[in-house]
């Protein structure tokens, strides 16, 4: 009280509007800027309010359901037209925001007085200017407000206080919302992100060897929880939970060549696998180096699949059409759980070098896992762009497998006549040393359409009793074309020829017959969270042997993502 002319009047509108609430946008207004910003946009050509007033529910409804409102400018000030700049509450506002301050919304710090404004907006600028004249009288400054100042304020307060009260009333429960909502948030630092996929898939063999012609049709799952966590805003740990049922449907031919993209841990017949699938830390080094460290991982997570189809969610329906060899190479055993290192190094936005260092889990049938054992690998790719359209990658890896395999999960990939994932010792063959370079290109041709492919070598040769060498090749091109028909929706065709093994030294040449697979899927988007792609792809000489006839697997695949 100051010579009984002012009431102070406490409306907790700074502390509403300081706090950065999901509610509203994260936009620090004050009590001092709250008129000003709810006055040039709180109102816009939507509302129509014309010469009515604009009732306290409907104003802070606006300012928490559409935060942008805020930043916007009344486009017209018939829209606007309870307090009128001619009246005397306007003029006198506008007199104690010169002298005092209390309003600083616009970016020129001025109070805009030639714009109308409603009861309530104006009330709130009224507000500000109380609080303000009130912390110059408590900082016992209080001769430097003029008796008619306060004489004003308390008219305006009089003349306002209907709106004054209910504005203090809608903040107050705004307040009360907000903290509870605080209260009960899961985290401030972690965001959660899911995604499920139910999936129906029939197969057939087509085999020749036996006369009997093996099918399949099965009815599957995949659930994904990410628990994605930020500490700076710039770096990533993320947690990935999974459970599946999907198989990985070698049992057709005995062949990886029909697995799907979303399966789920490469074993047939396997149900319900629960597990964490992924636990990794991505953080920057300096402006221009990324890391990341993995107990749990991916190879993909670092060295770019340069696959604009790659997502076995959303993207290609079979598993060799997401990744090439220099990713797929020792890591069939990342359905256990792959321990990864990598190094990202960004020259400038258009080129960038990809290191990684992967190695199998330890939890291995040989006891031979960890950070040097069983299967490791050394890899490092070039991505360049020298055009906005045109990607291109030249990857080159080092692995050794354990077992007469490359562990890829692709086709026949052991040495020689020998049958895949040979025990270790078997044969004579302990392991597998191999080089891999493998070339990609990734080519928009216009903003609709898309082709992409990457060729690769393999040069292996065996490690134990038994000294034999082999060549892999491998290829494959697609073009995809997006939003054909609506938004979201993604088409696309690809071929290539699985992993064939050449030029075999020191042992059995076996099956050389050339495998070849063809796909074709569509995507159609039924909503923003769900999608539904039927698709269809045939392997042609699975496992290199033309006695094994020609597989054809058809998928409908429907993926809810939230």
């Amino acid at each position: 009280m100051y010579n009984g002319h002012i009431v102070r009047i406490e409306i907790q509108m700074s502390k509403f509007f300081k706090k950065n609430y999901s509610l509203v946008t994260p936009v620090v207004i004050s009590a001092a800027v709250a008129a000003s910003a709810i006055v040039s946009g709180a109102v816009n050509a939507e509302t129509q309010t014309s010469s009515k007033s604009i009732n306290a529910d409907a104003l802070v409804e606006q300012v928490q359901l559409r935060p942008s409102a805020v930043a916007q400018n009344v486009t017209s000030v018939s829209q606007l037209s309870d307090v009128k700049p001619t009246d005397w509450a306007f003029t006198a506002l506008q007199s104690l925001v010169e002298r005092y301050g209390c309003i600083a919304g616009y970016p020129d710090r001025t109070f805009r007085g030639k714009q109308a404004t409603s009861r309530y907006e104006f009330a709130a600028g009224l507000n500000a200017c109380l609080d303000k004249i009130n912390e110059i009288i408590s900082a016992g400054l209080a001769d430097k407000v003029s008796k008619e100042d306060l004489a004003t304020l308390q008219k305006l307060q009089e003349e306002f206080a209907a709106e004054l009260a209910t504005l203090r009333g809608r903040v107050d429960a705004l307040d009360a919302k907000t903290a509870k909502l605080e209260a009960q948030q899961f985290s401030t630092t972690t965001k959660l992100r899911g995604e499920a996929i139910f999936g129906v898939e029939a197969g057939t063999d087509g085999t020749t060897a036996t006369g009997v012609d093996k099918t399949n049709t099965t009815f599957t799952y995949r659930v994904r929880l990410n628990l994605d966590t930020s500490f700076t805003g710039k770096d990533l740990l993320r947690t990935r939970l999974q459970a599946t049922n999907t198989p990985s449907y070698t049992a057709l031919a005995g062949s990886n060549s029909t697995r799907l993209s979303f399966d789920g841990n490469g074993t047939s017949g396997t149900a319900n696998v629960f597990d964490i699938n992924r636990l990794y830390y991505r953080f920057p080094i300096g402006d221009s180096i990324t890391a990341y460290i993995a107990p749990i991982g991916a190879p993909e997570d670092v060295l770019s699949p340069l696959n604009p189809l790659q997502d076995d969610a959303q993207g290609t329906i079979s598993r060799f059409g997401r990744f090439s060899p220099l990713i797929r190479i020792a890591s069939s055993s990342r359905d256990n759980g792959l321990a990864v290192a990598g190094l990202i190094f960004k020259f400038n936005d258009k080129a960038k070098l990809e290191l990684l260092y992967s190695a199998s889990n330890p939890a291995t049938a040989s006891g031979q896992g960890g950070v040097t054992g069983q299967d490791t690998k050394l890899a490092a790719q070039l991505v360049a762009q020298p055009f906005d359209a045109l990607t291109l990658g030249i990857g080159y890896a080092r692995a050794y497998t354990v077992g007469n395999t490359l562990s890829s999960g692709l086709n026949a990939d052991s040495i020689g006549g020998f049958p895949i994932d040979t025990t270790t010792g078997t044969s004579g063959i302990s392991g597998i040393n191999s080089d891999t370079v493998v070339g990609s290109l990734v080519w928009d041709i216009t903003k609709k359409f898309s082709f992409n492919t990457w060729g690769s070598y393999t040069f292996a040769n065996s490690t134990g009793a038994t000294t034999a060498g082999t060549t892999f090749t491998s290829w494959l091109a697609a073009i995809s074309g997006k939003d054909l028909f609506t938004e979201g929706d993604l088409a696309a065709i690809s071929f290539g020829q699985p992993l064939l093994r050449t030029s075999v030294t020191g042992t059995a040449q076996g099956s050389s017959n050339t495998p070849y697979q063809l796909e074709a899927f569509y995507r159609f988007r039924v909503s923003k969270n769900i999608s539904i792609t039927p698709g269809v792809f045939f392997v042609f000489n699975q496992n290199s042997a033309s006695t094994n006839g020609t597989a054809t697997v058809g998928v409908i695949r429907t993926t809810f993502s939230f």
